[in-house]
């Protein structure tokens, strides 16, 4: 502790160390103040989460943008005089390689024996975990209001859409039964991108559908393959090939869900190859958990787009060709079975994307 904190300590009660004790034990930050905004004291708690100076402003003025905030001599004199306290919500402190998201109260000092205001006291509590819990439980309500909403759309759009597609599927018929070629030309687009409006409704629902992980114990490596063959004529059509290197008996996990997770993997593979290529699947397995790898020797992605590409509607690809779901699907599907899927860019090109799931074994 500095020497100016220390300054003004004399001989102390029982009392007087057992009070100190607490203090300096408690899990939030106390630095007290005199009139001129001197620091008399500060807990363990303060010293080490901010730069201590000798006066309490420089202290907060230090680590917090001003301009934000406002003078905090403006503002602690006014706690002084006023005899109010004060409260700021989510201050972001930064100064000498500290850094935390600061929940501050300013609070007049009152001598119990006139009632006179002697200097005033700071605390602050950390708050950046809480910040981030909360972040991301009001991120799991959008998302839970953007299901509701997309299972809405869907049932509204699917009935219309498909009588129009059947509607389409007469006039194709009729007119190709007269040798007309170029109205059939133009109804084959249209049915193109009403099948394109099916494909994304079916999204929407697979994002909006509450998932539960069946109980029946299936294979990894079954569900992967079952994947690669579903797969592998489009592959193959692409001039793509797929390496499969892991057991044939890896650990068993539960859910057949997991098929969908790996059709997306491969599809965003190959649609990142549109000249070419190779997707290797393979598969490290530890005491509880199995790392499924899928790398692609395709393109890669942006590094700064790693945290988004699992959020929904957000897509990579360009045009009209993806709906930015298949990602955010694999994640929702994943974490319900207590696993997770990161995503990174492979040092010699393309991209690898690692499902970590718990395993039977």
């Amino acid at each position: 502790m500095p020497d100016y904190v220390k300054q003004g300590v004399s001989v102390k009660t029982d009392k007087d160390e057992l009070t100190s004790s607490v203090l300096q034990s408690l899990p939030i930050g106390i630095i007290v103040f005199d009139k001129e905004l001197k620091i008399q004291s500060s807990n363990a708690y303060a010293n080490e989460s901010l730069d201590i100076q000798i006066d309490a402003d420089a202290t907060l003025s230090g680590g917090t943008n001003e301009s934000i905030w406002g003078s905090w001599r403006t503002t602690l004199l006014e706690v002084i005089n006023s005899g109010k306290s004060c409260l700021f919500d989510n201050v972001n402190y930064r100064s000498s390689g500290k850094s935390a998201l600061l929940q501050i109260t300013c609070v007049p000092m009152i001598d119990n024996s006139d009632s006179s205001i002697t200097g005033g006291i700071i605390l602050f509590e950390n708050i950046t975990e809480k910040a981030t819990i909360q972040k991301q439980f009001a991120q799991n309500e959008r998302l839970a209001a953007l299901g509701k909403l997309a299972s809405k759309v869907a049932h509204e759009l699917n009935n219309p859409i498909d009588g129009v597609l059947r509607y389409i599927n007469l006039a194709k018929r009729n007119i190709s039964e007269q040798g007309l070629s170029k109205p059939v030309e133009y109804l084959e687009n249209a049915c193109d991108g009403l099948k394109r409006m099916i494909g994304i409704i079916t999204e929407l629902l697979e994002f909006s559908r509450t998932r539960h992980s069946t109980l029946e114990d299936t294979s990894i490596d079954r569900i992967i393959d079952d994947a690669v063959k579903f797969y592998e004529p489009r592959a193959a059509a692409a001039g793509i090939e797929i390496q499969k290197r892991y057991d044939s008996t890896l650990p068993k996990t539960k859910g057949s869900n997991l098929f969908q997770v790996f059709c997306n993997l491969l599809k965003n593979a190959i649609e990142a190859m549109p000249d070419g290529g190779k997707i290797i699947i393979s598969c490290e397995v530890g005491p509880d958990i199995a790392a499924i790898i899928f790398r692609d020797t395709g393109s890669g992605f942006n590094p700064l787009e790693s945290d988004s590409i699992f959020e929904p509607f957000f897509t990579t690809k360009t045009g009209s060709k993806g709906t930015g779901l298949g990602l955010a699907i694999c994640r929702d599907i994943i974490e319900k079975y207590g696993g997770k899927i990161t995503a990174e860019n492979a040092p010699d090109g393309g991209s690898i994307f690692t499902v970590y799931l718990p395993v039977n074994k």
